[in-house]
């Protein structure tokens, strides 16, 4: 019997091969962010759990069932692993006053934690990319948050649909909010457990159940958009004209209502039926009173947040491979002399910026080839104690046909950059 220890369920380790399609995906995701304005805000992975149980709402699932806490022994303080990025990004917003001078585009990469049943897609440690946009009142800004999901997907060539609801303001919800406990309290006998325990703190989420046998009677209850009030609704249709201008196709769900208390108005996620069950790959919205339900003055809010593990799934699904990083040249060397050369060359390449992969273990020629060649690098940088000699290299494209070919050792610099520049 093995005493293997192994990872905890759910939290898997990220391996060499897959890590270098993370970093692909993690530089497009970047590049992307700075074309639009965003700048990056780090946040710990532990906060106190009054955070999230104020921001995200105490009767929903996330923490009722989902969340990592525990009481740190030193101090008796209840800490929590984060279930999401917003309230980590809005609490670091409030408590440095970063809207002293205007509204704030940010943006957020890491893990999260949630204890669900791990399934394809959906882990236990998860990791996201989430955009916080503070400080902005208009549909604009919703718009934009769309519109640049879309450039996203254009580059990762996939195409997930898009789903798209107002939630309106709180006036408008509290009406709608009667209405439905009434509705659904004059059918118990059809209210699911889950139903029933929701009623009278949190029947919105009724409206969300994923349970078919109560579709039918979620497809009756009344309806949140019959309740809103001219603002919210001339803001929702500002912001369909937008996307619509931009060429943004959309689907109007009014039973899409998210499952975090703090959203208002437009709410929005990104589907495919390509993942099974668990379909959502980017879902956000407005949340304009969570700065001041959080302790801040009160300022305007939108964002939205995406699974890394479900987009790069769905890229997969898709048939296309994501670029990986490659090393720029292997050297090989065989030879007392060789070896202290090959030490020199390899300092010469890697101080010009180059990724260099200096053979080590010793080895034939013939060996270190293959090594050479499943490193995936671009050229292979021969050395020899002829060479060594010479203070010269042999250079052997690895990556495409070509000749080898004998150069000083600064040509073997300038080749290598050129043909660096021209594959990047």
């Amino acid at each position: 019997m093995s005493n293997n220890i192994q990872s905890v369920r759910g939290m898997n380790d990220c391996l060499p091969d897959v890590s270098d399609t993370w970093q692909g995906f993690e530089a497009i995701v970047r590049d992307w962010l700075r074309r639009y304005g965003y700048r990056e805000i780090r946040t710990p992975i532990l906060e106190h759990t009054g955070l999230f149980k104020r921001a995200i709402g105490e009767v929903t699932d996330i923490v009722e069932k989902e969340m990592y806490t525990f009481v740190d022994e030193l101090n008796g303080e209840s800490l929590t692993l984060r279930p999401e990025g917003t309230a980590s990004s809005v609490r670091a917003v409030i408590q440095h006053n970063l809207l002293y001078d205007g509204g704030k585009r940010l943006w957020y990469t890491g893990p999260m934690f949630r204890h669900e049943r791990p399934q394809k897609g959906r882990y236990r440690q998860f990791h996201q990319v989430g955009v916080e946009a503070l400080g902005f009142a208009g549909p604009d800004v919703d718009a934009e948050l769309i519109v640049m999901c879309a450039d996203l997907w254009k580059e990762l060539g996939i195409a997930p649909t898009l789903q798209l609801n107002t939630l309106g303001d709180h006036a408008a919800r509290q009406r709608h909010r009667e209405k439905l406990i009434a509705y659904y309290a004059s059918h118990q006998d059809v209210l699911d457990e889950d139903a029933r325990r929701r009623l009278h703190s949190n029947p919105l989420r009724i409206l969300d159940s994923k349970n078919p046998a109560m579709q039918v009677l979620n497809d009756a209850a009344p309806k949140l958009m019959d309740e809103l009030e001219d603002e919210a609704l001339v803001h929702f249709d500002a912001v369909q004209t937008l996307l619509r201008a931009n060429g943004i196709a959309f689907e109007i769900n009014p039973r899409l209502v998210r499952g975090l208390d703090y959203y208002n108005r437009t709410v929005f996620e990104w589907v495919t039926d390509q993942l099974g069950a668990q379909g959502t790959v980017c879902a956000g919205g407005r949340y304009d009173g969570l700065v001041e339900q959080l302790g801040g003055k009160p300022a305007p809010a939108a964002g939205f947040a995406m699974g890394i593990e479900r987009l790069l799934a769905l890229v997969e699904a898709g048939g296309r491979a994501i670029a990986t990083p490659a090393y720029d040249a292997y050297i090989v060397h065989a030879g007392d002399a060789a070896q202290a050369f090959a030490w020199q060359v390899a300092g010469s390449l890697r101080s010009v910026g180059l990724a260099v992969v200096l053979h080590c273990g010793g080895g034939s020629f013939k060996s270190q080839m293959k090594k050479a060649d499943a490193s995936r690098a671009r050229y292979a940088v021969i050395i020899g104690d002829d060479e060594a000699a010479a203070q010269q290299v042999t250079l052997k494209p690895l990556r495409e046909a070509g000749e080898q070919t004998r150069v000083e050792v600064a040509r073997a610099i300038q080749f290598i950059q050129e043909a660096s520049t021209q594959k990047a």
